[in-house]
Formats: structure tokens, sequence, C-alpha cells
């Protein structure tokens, strides 16, 4: 599928502040970027490039600011979790995938453990197991935008039932980790995503390949370009600033090419 994608954002900063930007989709097989153009502010900015593909920009900026990117991306025909698939033992896993095991800021899987085994410890393989987490967190999860907070962690969500895109996928993560399935976290565009916005969803590690899922089944995985992927929300957000600043206005638009 061939996707178009853009972001404008526009921010107040107050006084000098370091910024590093993350809204550029990754450069990887499973997504290639046909055309694409970015406004930046006229400062010099440092661009970095992940193994993964990941793109970072970093830069100093101050007062009012507009941030955009605008491209068009093929995501071929993205890959959806199959039908079913092996967990890795830990001895098969390769190290790049380990750290995806453990606990991190935002998905405490460890102090999940004990309910996660007791509830799906016994659906299947890795495959079924995820799609178990996943069906709980659609039945006992509600979407409710304000019901959380930027220091809400999956523990938290999993106790008040409530939360927007990144509560889901942090559970989401948290619940496989503790079946010892590696999950990881990934912002995204997202087609057909009402309203538009930056999207975070999960990504799980079964049958030795990593293959996305929407926690929150508010947009098709057929029509998501990765931008990050990370342990949790902390090491994706699409901009982090040394010092507070505020929010003029922010549109996110996603379309068919």
């Amino acid at each position: 599928m061939i996707v178009q994608v853009s972001a404008a954002l526009e921010y107040e900063f107050f006084g000098s502040t370091q910024v590093v930007l993350e809204i550029q989709p990754a450069t990887s097989p499973d997504q290639v970027i046909r055309e694409e153009s970015l406004t930046l502010p006229d400062v010099p900015w440092r661009s970095d490039v992940a193994p993964s593909g990941r793109r970072r920009l970093r830069g100093v900026v101050s007062g009012r600011v507009s941030l955009g990117y605008t491209g068009t991306i093929d995501n071929g025909s993205r890959a959806l979790l199959p039908a079913s698939g092996r967990m890795e033992a830990w001895s098969d896993l390769p190290d790049d995938v380990m750290p995806y095991l453990l606990p991190s800021r935002f998905c405490p899987s460890d102090s999940l453990s004990r309910f996660a085994n007791r509830t799906f410890a016994e659906a299947g393989d890795g495959v079924a197991r995820v799609m178990a987490v996943m069906d709980w967190i659609a039945e006992h999860v509600d979407y409710v935008p304000g019901a959380s907070v930027a220091q809400t962690g999956a523990d938290e969500t999993f106790t008040t039932r409530a939360g927007v895109c990144r509560d889901f996928t942090h559970l989401a993560i948290a619940l496989c980790r503790a079946l010892n399935i590696p999950a990881r976290a990934a912002s995204v565009y997202a087609l057909d995503l009402d309203p538009p916005d930056f999207h975070a969803v999960t990504e799980v590690y079964v049958g030795g390949a990593w293959w996305m899922v929407d926690p929150t089944r508010l947009a098709p995985v057929e029509g998501m370009v990765r931008i990050a992927e990370d342990r949790d929300a902390a090491d994706i957000a699409f901009m982090t600033t040394d010092r507070p600043c505020t929010v003029i206005s922010q549109t996110i638009t996603v379309s068919r090419a």
C-alpha cells in the first residue's frame, strides 16, 4: 500500500531548548520512502539513522517554531500476525531481542506475571497467547481520552481499565513480556485513525520475526507507517525536549496515495 503522511507542528519554546525530533518514517525493508520533505527552523540540525532505519533529528530552538514532515511511503503488503507461531526459547533469541523480555519504565511486566500466566499461559502457541492478550484488553479496557497522564504505567491501566493508545500498548507489552514473549512499542502514522494523530502500537516477536499489532483495534495494521520502536513510550516520543514547551497546533494527516 502507498500511503501519504504529513505532520504539521507549531510549538512555543521558552528560551533555548534542546529538541529530539522523530517524525520521519523509518527506512526499513518493509517500507520504502518514495519522496519526502521536512520543514525545520533555520538552525543547525544533526541527523542520525539507527541500524533499524529509525531516524532522529537533534537541534536547539527557541520562540515560536513550525516543524513539519510530508512523505509518500510504500509499505508493500505489510505482513500481518500469522495464525500460528512458536515462542522462542531464551537461548534461541537474537541478542537484540532479549531486552524486550524485561520490565521497563511503563511496562512493569514482573508485577503482572501471576495474572498473565494464570489467564493466558494455556492459550496455546505464541500467536495464540498474543491474541488472547489482545482479546482480553479489547474486552476489559475502555478507550477514554483523558483517563491517563504521561506518567501512567501498564500496572495502573490494568487497575483503572481505561486509557489511550499508549496505555493499551503498554498493557499489551507488559502482559506479553510476562508470558516470555518479547514485545516493544512502536510509533506510527496510521491510516483511518479517527481522529488522526501519532499512534502507538505493539510489536511482538514470535516465530522468529517481529509482528505489528494494534491493541486499540482503531486502525488497520496494513495502513501503518513505522516511525520508531523501542521498550516503551518513553523511548519513542515524536518530540523530546529538555525544558517545557507549549503546543500551539498539531495536525496529522494520513491518506492513500
